[in-house]
């Protein structure tokens, strides 16, 4: 009898969602029908706060964590988020499939679509997501899986006012989520450090995770909140140089080497673009010499301090120790990731075409090889080629080399941005997954920005080109002119 009653629940569930997910998206187009720009940028909002209240309801400690590695089996789903992300599902949905229909309803008189990064795009779903639910080793099928489709779709047809709103919206976001990780630290310092950790360069001190899903991820967070409050600051400089200090402390202690790596090379990307060309002309000007002359004395300091380094310090010696020890001997197998590869790479021989299938490193999988900790194959392509097979990784090399050349393309017309979100979208590659599409979380909102980022510039400069070619260019069309009048009166 209680079965029947459940599945009525669950039917009269779905129906009620699909309900509600209509008129919310006909509310949400009908505001915004007279408007240049929707509500995208709460998109950024509402996942963070699905990642910050799946943490926090998990009641997770760091330390047991650590000691129960043995233990794969999926921890159960608390009741509340069972609730409130159905709902949070539901609001990115509506923000990004109103965007969708709203730039249909308004096709003529909108600006051209980025047809080739559009269609990139949508190859990377297809062969990626859609063949191998449907016709891998395991094929699985889940609503959950459409909505990067949605969410990517709608980030393709981003304007410039949305992608500025949407780069403040990350920002406001992830810094009110590290703000809440340090509240942890007090009322429950278990949850947010881990005391476990002994392979980083800070020793004795804690690895600070906050409510990231791992440290890892908390540094990759930070370092793209840091980004955004380098190309979007705050209006109040108190409130700026604030949020630099708990950025760049929080980025230290999450000791992740990995984003320490990006935040450097990303911060460089857009100063370098934003003010090169006028710090070669500060340090070539002939008439103000001084500032060159500082600048060529730096550079030589720091390359004899470098050479007396390596002749008196014994690097050589230092270094050949360091790869003896276990924690060299981590680095060179990537930290045991050479093994989870093995087991990715036998899985594409086993299933050269399609792949294992979405379901590949869940707990089942994890426990029947005996490796709990490997929830993926730690690298993008890895993942892919054994996810999706050969289809699924053609899919992925198109996709990054669209995504590299047009950021290349686009670098300085949008001051070095575009470049920096795929440096850190190609670091994280290396050894994570953070171009996975079967789903949502916080690894979607940099590839997210990086395609409202490149979408944008085609349509600012169509606009920019609309109006120039549209600007009065004759007297008449500025007024009448005086001198005209003063004959016409007389």
């Amino acid at each position: 009898m209680s079965q029947p009653i459940t599945i009525f629940i669950l039917v009269a569930g779905a129906m009620l969602a699909a309900l509600a997910a209509t008129l919310g998206m006909a509310s949400a187009v009908h505001v915004t029908s007279r408007r240049a720009q929707g509500y995208y940028h709460l998109l950024f909002y509402a996942i963070v706060l699905a990642v910050a209240l799946t943490t926090y309801l998990s009641g997770r400690d760091l330390a047991t964590m650590a000691l129960n590695l043995a233990e794969p089996v999926a921890p159960p789903r608390p009741p509340l988020l069972s609730v409130v992300q159905p709902l949070l599902s539901l609001v990115v949905l509506t923000v990004a499939g109103e965007r969708i229909i709203t730039r249909w309803l308004n096709r003529e008189r909108a600006t051209a679509i980025p047809k080739f990064l559009l269609t990139a795009f949508v190859i990377f779903w297809v062969g990626t997501v859609a063949a191998p639910a449907l016709f891998s080793a395991h094929p699985q099928l889940s609503h959950e899986f459409v909505y990067p489709l949605v969410i990517g779709v709608a980030a393709v047809l981003a304007s410039a006012i949305e992608r500025e709103q949407a780069f403040a919206a990350t920002r406001n976001a992830l810094f009110l989520f590290i703000l809440a990780g340090l509240v942890l630290i007090v009322t429950n310092p278990g949850m947010a450090l881990d005391a476990t950790y002994t392979q980083g360069f800070l020793p004795g001190v804690p690895r600070f995770a906050g409510l990231a899903p791992h440290a890892v991820a908390m540094g990759l967070l930070t370092q793209l909140a840091l980004l955004c409050l380098l190309t979007t600051p705050f209006q109040r400089v108190w409130l700026n140089r604030l949020a630099w200090l708990v950025g760049l402390v929080v980025l230290v202690l999450a000791q992740s080497k990995t984003a320490w790596v990006a935040f450097v090379l990303c911060t460089l990307g857009v100063l370098i673009f934003r003010n090169g060309p006028g710090f070669w002309r500060r340090t070539t000007d002939p008439q103000h010499p001084e500032f060159g002359i500082v600048v060529i004395l730096g550079f030589i300091a720091a390359l004899v301090l470098a050479g007396g380094l390596m002749v008196f310090g014994g690097i050589g010696g230092k270094v050949a120790s360091f790869f003896e020890s276990s924690q060299g001997a981590q680095l060179t197998s990537m930290t045991g990731r050479d093994q989870i590869w093995a087991i990715a790479y036998d899985e594409w021989l086993r299933n050269p075409v399609f792949g294992y299938g979405p379901s590949l490193w869940d707990a089942s999988y994890r426990a029947s090889i005996g490796m709990p900790n490997a929830t993926h194959a730690h690298n993008q392509f890895m993942d892919t080629l054994s996810r999706s097979g050969t289809v699924g990784a053609t899919a992925l090399v198109i996709y990054a080399l669209t995504l590299l050349v047009l950021s290349v393309r686009y670098a300085r017309a949008t001051g070095g941005l575009s470049l920096a979100l795929f440096t850190a979208l190609a670091l994280r590659s290396v050894s994570e997954v953070p171009m996975l599409l079967f789903g949502y979380s916080s690894e979607f909102i940099t590839q997210v920005l990086l395609l409202m980022t490149l979408a944008s510039v085609p349509a600012q400069s169509a606009v920019q080109s609309a109006r120039r070619r549209y600007s009065p260019s004759y007297p008449a069309a500025r007024g009448p002119d005086p001198q005209l009048a003063t004959r016409s009166r007389s």
